[in-house]
C-alpha cells in the first residue's frame, strides 16, 4: 500500500498561504489548458481574472451555484440593477463557474470522478492566477443519519463506506491513500456562524463519502439490492454509532486534494431526508428549495464575517 499524508512530509503552509501544487512537471509546461474549465493559461490572464479570489465555493448542481453566487453578491453589496454574472467556463458543459468580487462559485457535478477532474483544474487555476489565503468551501445536499431533515451537518471528519477516515485511488496501479482531513478552525468559524443566524439546526460530525448513491450508500430502492431491509439498518446504526451525521459522495476527494495542496477546506450540507427513516425524499419542491439555501446562507455570512475582520 502506498500512502500519502496532507502533503510533503513535515511540510508546514507557506507563510504566503499560496496555493501548493505537487507536480513538478507544471514547471516544464509552455502553456496549461485547464480542458474542462475552457481556460489556458496562454488565451487567458489568469491572475487579472481570479488574482482577487479568498473564497472558492464549490457544489454539484449548475443552478444551485448560480443561485449561490446571486445571492452572496447581494450580501455583500456587489449587486446592482443590470449586474450580470456570466458563466466563466460557457466553452464547455462540463462545469458552471461564476464570479462576485473575491467569490467564486463551481459547480463539481456528482461524485468523487466528477470531483477529482474539477478540483485538478480549479487548483491549478488558483495557483496560475497567484491566489493567496483561499479557503475552499463544498455547499452541498446529503442524507442524514438520525437527524431531522432540513439539519446542517458542518463536516468534523470526512470517512469512506467503511467509516474510515481515508480517501483511495488507484493510481499506476497502486493503491494510495490519503487523509481526507477538514479544517478545524474553519469548523469552529462555521459553527459560530450558525449560532449568529440561529435560523437552523446545526450540527457537526463526521461526513460519509460513498462511491454510489444506491448500493453505496444501502439504499432499497435501485436497481440492484442483496442485501435485506434488517441489514440496511444495522450498517446506517453502525455508521451513527461511529459519529457519521450525514452520507454524500464527494467530501474525501474534495478534502484530502486541498489538504494535499495546502488549501482549508470546509464541507457544510443540509440534510434532505433522515436515512433511518427511508431511502425516498417526501418533502415538497418548496421545502426542498428552502433547505437548500441553508447552506448558502451560512457561507455567506461566514464569508461576510470574514471580510469584515480582514
Amino acid at each position: 500500500m502506498a500512502f500519502s499524508g496532507a502533503g510533503p512530509k513535515g511540510q508546514e503552509r507557506r507563510s504566503d498561504h499560496r496555493v501548493q501544487l505537487q507536480n513538478p512537471n507544471l514547471a516544464k509546461m509552455k502553456e496549461d489548458i485547464l480542458y474542462h474549465l475552457d481556460l489556458s493559461t496562454s488565451t487567458h490572464d489568469l491572475p487579472a481574472m481570479f488574482g482577487d479570489v479568498k473564497f472558492v465555493c464549490v457544489g454539484g448542481s449548475p443552478s444551485r451555484m448560480k443561485a449561490f453566487i446571486l445571492y452572496v453578491a447581494s450580501e455583500l453589496g456587489l449587486d446592482h440593477p443590470g449586474k450580470e454574472y456570466p458563466n466563466i467556463c460557457s466553452g464547455t458543459d462540463r462545469y458552471v463557474m461564476y464570479k462576485a468580487g473575491p467569490v467564486l462559485s463551481v459547480s463539481h457535478g456528482m461524485g468523487i470522478p466528477s470531483t477529482a477532474i474539477l478540483l485538478h483544474e480549479l487548483l491549478k487555476l488558483l495557483h496560475h492566477a497567484r491566489c493567496s489565503g483561499v479557503t475552499v468551501i463544498r455547499i452541498g445536499t446529503s442524507g442524514g443519519i438520525g437527524l431531522e431533515p432540513g439539519s446542517v451537518v458542518i463536516t468534523q471528519q470526512a470517512v469512506d463506506a467503511c467509516f474510515k477516515p481515508e480517501f483511495e485511488q488507484i493510481v499506476l496501479g497502486k493503491r494510495v491513500v490519503r487523509k481526507p482531513d477538514l479544517d478545524a478552525k474553519l469548523v469552529q468559524e462555521l459553527v459560530q456562524c450558525s449560532a449568529d443566524l440561529n435560523e437552523f439546526p446545526t450540527v457537526v460530525g463526521n461526513t460519509m463519502c460513498t462511491l454510489d448513491f444506491y448500493e453505496g450508500q444501502g439504499r432499497l430502492d435501485g436497481a440492484l439490492c442483496y442485501y435485506t431491509e434488517q441489514e440496511k439498518k444495522e450498517y446506517l446504526q453502525a455508521a451513527h454509532a461511529a459519529g457519521v451525521r450525514n452520507i454524500e459522495m464527494e467530501s474525501t476527494v474534495l478534502a484530502a486534494m486541498c489538504n494535499a495542496c495546502s488549501v482549508p477546506v470546509a464541507v457544510v450540507c443540509v440534510t434532505l431526508l433522515d436515512r433511518l427513516q427511508g431511502d425516498q425524499i417526501s418533502s415538497s419542491h418548496e421545502v426542498l428549495e428552502e433547505y437548500q439555501q441553508r447552506p448558502q446562507k451560512l457561507v455567506s455570512h461566514f464569508i461576510k464575517k470574514r471580510l469584515a475582520a480582514a
